[in-house]
């Protein structure tokens, strides 16, 4: 797949933040001390409507996975932090030197280590950017997006969910499953190229980093960008340049009209700008849910470069219940680049002459046999 990307000038803001810095003036004539939430409160930058200004771009680059390690805590203590972090820098220092041009072709399958199909190939380590940083929220390192279940797990998938997941994986060889379930989807999306996933055909970005939820891809394209009025909201992800737009006091769409990323619409909750997405296409299955998905999320802004996102999911046909996570959202100055992705691919026409090539030699063979 060939990936070229271009540079493009961000998003012009759409309406302009006004700072209210004002202190409350005391009796006696001098600055009253305020509480320390109001003056956090009039201390964000606010639209002209009186609400957040969301707007900029951020940086969901982060070394905190979504999930923890089973008995580990939420919150990790500042030397354990640093230690990894120094860890991922050696790391990324490491795989990112020069790889020698001479080196030996990697073993059929390869040698079994981290990477594209046993480490064979894939991207050299210079172009990935998985973050150098542990998500820090209210002055502590975050060991898991995951808050709720309290043990930082995904819940566990229905029984239903299990047989669902269980019958999608089955071998495409299997005809007779084919023709006594309908809704039998094959071995997997690398089994038939109309099935390839949306990721790799450039149509979504992989991971949700496009959400609902977004989630770091711990990969690369770590940029999303918030343009903000009255009427919408529109969410703009550099990886394969998604843009989800949310509707503002809206009812949702009849269920009927699905999208991939579902149907976004939002409202104010004090200072928290509330999503709520439902509507969600069946080819989206997020972590494989149905499209009975419903996502919550809020976006609040705790100070003038930072915002804190949290997510709720549920989905009673997938998980055993609901299930919470939460990081911040860093603001950075970096542009967002465009990512024109699949273009010039010749991959999967080499692909599919290959499979046909395969099957002209195989029966060539069972013909000599025979």
């Amino acid at each position: 797949m060939t990936v070229q990307k271009t540079k493009v000038l961000p998003f012009v803001a759409i309406a302009a933040a006004a700072m209210v810095w004002s202190m409350p003036v005391g009796v006696d004539g001098q600055a009253a001390k305020a509480p320390a939430p109001a003056a956090s409160k009039r201390a964000i930058p606010r639209l002209a409507d009186g609400h957040p200004d969301l707007q900029g771009t951020y940086d969901l680059a982060t070394l905190t996975p979504v999930e923890r390690r089973a008995g580990s805590p939420l919150v990790m203590s500042d030397e354990e932090a640093v230690k990894l972090e120094r860890q991922a820098a050696a790391r990324r220092e490491q795989l990112g030197a020069p790889i020698d041009g001479n080196r030996a072709a990697p073993p059929v399958g390869g040698d079994g280590s981290a990477g594209a199909a046993g480490n064979v190939g894939g991207y050299n380590n210079f172009w990935i950017d998985a973050g150098s940083r542990y998500t820090v929220i209210d002055g502590q390192r975050r060991a898991s997006l995951v808050i709720d279940p309290p043990d930082g797990r995904v819940p566990q998938m229905t029984p239903e969910a299990r047989q669902r997941f269980a019958r999608n994986i089955r071998p495409t060889s299997d005809q007779s499953a084919r023709e006594d379930d309908p809704g039998f989807e094959g071995g997997g999306a690398y089994d038939d190229p109309e099935r390839r996933p949306l990721g790799e055909r450039c149509l979504m970005g992989f991971g949700s980093t496009s959400g609902p939820p977004v989630l770091p891809n711990y990969f690369y394209n770590n940029l999303h960008q918030i343009v903000q009025t009255k009427d919408s909201v529109l969410i703009l992800t550099e990886m394969v340049h998604d843009a989800r737009v949310v509707r503002m006091n809206a009812e949702h769409l009849p269920k009927t009209i699905t999208k991939w990323m579902g149907d976004s619409v939002g409202h104010w909750e004090g200072d928290t700008l509330v999503v709520d997405t439902t509507n969600f296409s069946e080819k989206t299955r997020f972590r494989g849910s149905t499209p009975n998905l419903h996502i919550v999320e809020r976006f609040t802004r705790v100070d003038p470069k930072t915002l804190m996102y949290r997510f709720t999911i549920e989905d009673p046909d997938t998980w055993t219940k609901p299930w919470t996570g939460e990081y911040t959202w860093p603001a950075t100055d970096e542009l967002l680049y465009e990512y024109a992705c699949h273009e010039g691919n010749y991959a999967m026409g080499n692909i599919l002459r290959g499979a046909r090539l395969k099957e002209v030699n195989d029966a060539k063979k069972t013909s000599k046999q025979q």
